[in-house]
């Protein structure tokens, strides 16, 4: 599945099952919540933080699912079609920063 399919699919569970989208505002507040708990998972995943005994179940890749269903969301309701986006962000990356990264002393 590429983004663009990812985007339609969101869009047909919305209409199908979730009535409509939430507001703009409402869900960055959500992408907000479901980016602090994918922290959490990599803190106690590879930092120094353990699990707690409730959170023994939380799933990087699940908590990743999370913060990207939001950000579709959010791109379905304000009109950005993020395979584009995607390509034109890569681009100006690779024209900002091709001898950037290479030549950062701190990398080699």
């Amino acid at each position: 599945m590429d983004i663009s399919e990812a985007q339609e699919q969101v869009d047909i569970w919305i209409k199908k099952y979730g009535v409509r989208y939430f507001s703009e505002l409402t869900n960055m507040a959500i992408l907000t919540e479901e980016v602090g708990e994918l922290a959490r998972v990599m803190a106690r995943t590879y930092g120094d933080q353990s699990f707690k005994k409730e959170e023994e179940g939380l799933k990087l890749a699940d908590e990743m699912a999370d913060v990207m269903w939001v950000l579709i969301c959010l791109a379905n309701q304000t009109g950005v079609d993020l395979n584009d986006a995607f390509l034109k962000n890569m681009e100006k990356k690779t024209l900002r920063d091709k001898e950037r990264h290479k030549n950062n002393k701190k990398l080699i």
